[in-house]
């Protein structure tokens, strides 16, 4: 017994550390293939005699540098302009581009305006507790019609944290945690089994090997 209790520790240490090196591994290999097809297979057929494995993405990336570079003056911001306008007449294309150029601007502007705190809040009921990411105050119109100060929280999904639902709840009804928001997505995306501040991993096993011992009641 005590020798397959090791072998399944074992085990499932080593699957907590080779998982994410192999998923990571995989993510950019099949990205990096993605890059490379988009004008790799172009420039092999025309230049084979010159061509070498990268050869697309290293192209790929002067382009799109070349691209930036013209747009940034007011000739190339102009053409820009003028382009985007020829698109929006075109029903279907008008769609699919308005939607590709928001998820890209939304992603451009992550990094500018992080989210402002981790709370706790009951959902989706009393005494049931989920993680929310504080985005903004409630303000404007919204605001105009709550009778209390309002929180605009975005309340991510389990284990994929790029869905999830937008709630507006009183202020005083967040508990915030001392936490960063790195730490709480870590706790997210983890299905629980990575707590901020616990030990041994963070993969519910205490240093013998045997399930952590619940916390205890907060105390008064």
């Amino acid at each position: 017994m005590r020798i397959n209790f090791h072998l399944r520790r074992y085990f499932i240490t080593g699957l907590l550390v080779t998982v994410p090196i192999a998923g990571t591994f995989f993510i950019l290999k099949s990205l990096l293939t993605l890059l490379e097809g988009i004008l790799g297979n172009a420039l092999k057929a025309a230049f084979s005699a010159h061509y070498y494995p990268g050869l697309g993405i290293a192209v790929l990336i002067t382009s799109i540098f070349l691209v930036g570079l013209v747009s940034a003056n007011f000739l190339g911001n102009w053409l820009v302009v003028r382009y985007e306008q020829m698109l929006k007449k075109l029903p279907l294309v008008s769609t699919v581009y308005s939607a590709i150029k928001s998820v890209v601007h939304t992603i451009s502007t992550q990094g500018k305006r992080n989210f402002q705190g981790v709370v706790l809040v009951e959902f989706p009921r009393r005494d049931m507790w989920v993680m929310a990411f504080v985005v903004n105050n409630t303000e404007g119109t919204l605001a105009d019609k709550l009778t209390e100060p309002h929180l605009n929280l975005f309340m991510p999904t389990t284990p994929n944290p790029t869905s999830g639902f937008l709630l507006f709840i009183p202020e005083k009804d967040a508990i915030y945690l001392d936490i960063p928001v790195e730490e709480a997505m870590k706790t997210i995306i983890s299905g629980g089994i990575y707590t901020p501040g616990s030990m041994a991993g963070h993969s519910g096993l205490s240093l013998n090997g045997g399930p952590s011992a619940p916390a205890g009641p907060p105390a008064a």
